[in-house]
């Protein structure tokens, strides 16, 4: 809650978002994760459960609008349809979100949709707003964001093969994607698609585009729904899609043709924050579960309650350490992007986006162990929580490319520190001379005694 807010960044957060927060941890822990439990019962089984919309989220969406929790996510000050909150108070938000399966869904918080409704919000026309957005933005439709290819390495975007080829008033796309992550649902009614429009354009960040594709476009198929380590995550789903000769009317282009790059970094950013901010709240449930298992007083092996184990406790520490340490990180980012946009928080953005999932994975992984076989079952949602961050690593860009970026913008400074630390050295002896100071040895003030 408000009170829990970084004593580093409280000056920062208004009163209004304090309020929000308060309102915002509340709705979870009362209404929210109670809720996760009916919402999977009410999914049902088998293949309906592609076609499931439970009633829960719906009257839990209600509620949401009634609280005035609903797409907080618009930063302040960079778009018009902003309620009023900054990245930063959003971010302290987003963390409670990611502690229930369906809150960031219950208060129309939840991906793809948030940056698709960037996407549309920031670069999208009159128009597009007005059938894609409106709609979005008020909860009655879902959409899914097709970029990735099972054919090639779409870790490096320009590898992107789907073509979209101009045809009179038309765009003709054909090709594939996968993890196509909400196309499942039923009510998502369009995808935002990125295709290769001008494969010989001599700059390969000029070659591609975006779309707007309605999902029942005639020539889309859904090949098949992927799981992950298991999960089908029904009804939202991440699908395996063919496009054979889809026709889209031209008017559906977004910004114009060769701006997919431009586009897609500009909603990947937020997205990649937006993760991390969920990742903490994970992070955090996964420790309120191994304290809750340590602290049982009917697991006591070898006599012992977990909690009398020193290596526990060393857990919990650690785990505390690391989830503050990771808050601190994407809290850093949110206010740079505050203050200078997505584009100039690019090496805040990527440090957040690697070390959160990690540092979630290790919490998450500590309480799995203190739970023993429990934690990999499914009466606990330790499991699920794994496998669903485990993605995150993946999601977005592999965390190795935001890796190798961000070393070889930071060896950038190499020779710089290597003119700085020679003369330094430099100095140093020259003042060693000036005072007569003899040069000292490795080792050389090292006593040794004898034996």
């Amino acid at each position: 809650m408000s009170a829990q807010i970084p004593i580093a960044v409280r000056d920062r957060v208004s009163e209004r978002a304090q309020k929000t927060l308060d309102v915002v941890a509340r709705f979870v822990e009362e209404d929210c994760i109670p809720a996760d439990a009916v919402y999977e019962a009410q999914i049902g089984v088998g293949d309906a459960r592609w076609e499931a919309h439970p009633q829960i989220l719906e009257d839990l969406k209600a509620k949401a609008k009634s609280l005035g929790l609903w797409n907080m996510f618009f930063p302040k000050g960079h778009y018009k349809e902003s309620p009023g909150f900054t990245n930063l108070e959003y971010g302290l938000m987003a963390e409670w979100l990611g502690k229930s399966r369906v809150a960031s869904e219950a208060v129309n918080c939840a991906a793809p949709d948030t940056g698709n409704m960037e996407v549309l919000a920031k670069y999208g026309n009159e128009q597009q707003k007005a059938t894609w957005l409106k709609p979005l933005m008020d909860g009655k439709i879902r959409s899914a964001f097709l970029m990735t290819e099972p054919q090639v390495a779409s870790s490096d975007a320009r590898n992107i093969e789907m073509k979209i080829t101009k045809d009179g008033d038309h765009y003709v796309l054909n090709g594939q994607k996968w993890w196509s992550s909400g196309a499942g649902d039923p009510r998502c009614k369009v995808y935002i698609v990125m295709g290769k429009s001008d494969a010989n354009n001599k700059d390969p960040y000029r070659q591609q585009s975006v779309i707007i594709v309605p999902s029942d476009a005639k020539g889309i198929t859904v090949e098949r729904m992927l799981s992950v380590y298991g999960y089908d995550d029904a009804p939202h789903g991440h699908g395996h899609i063919t496009f054979y000769n889809v026709r889209v009317p031209v008017a559906n282009l977004v910004l114009g043709e060769g701006r997919g790059f431009e586009i897609i970094q500009g909603r990947l950013g937020p997205g990649r924050i937006h993760h991390a901010m969920r990742t903490i709240g994970a992070a955090e449930r996964a420790l309120e579960w191994m304290l809750m298992r340590i602290n049982d007083p009917k697991k006591t092996p070898f006599g012992k309650q977990l909690r009398e184990h020193g290596v526990i406790l060393e857990w919990v520490a650690k785990s505390r350490i690391e989830i503050d340490a990771a808050r601190l990180i994407v809290l850093n980012a949110a206010i740079k992007m505050d203050e200078q946009g997505p584009k100039a928080a690019l090496k805040e953005i990527a440090q957040a986006k690697v070390l959160v999932p990690q540092t979630a994975l290790t919490v998450i992984d500590r309480a799995v162990q203190s739970f023993g076989g429990a934690g990999v079952s499914q009466d606990t949602p330790l499991a699920n929580m794994w496998a669903q961050i485990r993605t995150l690593r993946l999601a977005d860009g592999p965390d190795e490319v935001h890796l190798q970026q961000m070393g070889r913008n930071e060896n950038k400074r190499g020779m710089a520190v290597t003119d700085k630390i020679n003369a330094q050295k430099a100095k140093a002896e020259e003042l060693r001379k000036k005072y007569g100071a003899k040069r000292t040895e490795i080792g050389s003030n090292i006593k040794h005694s004898k034996l």
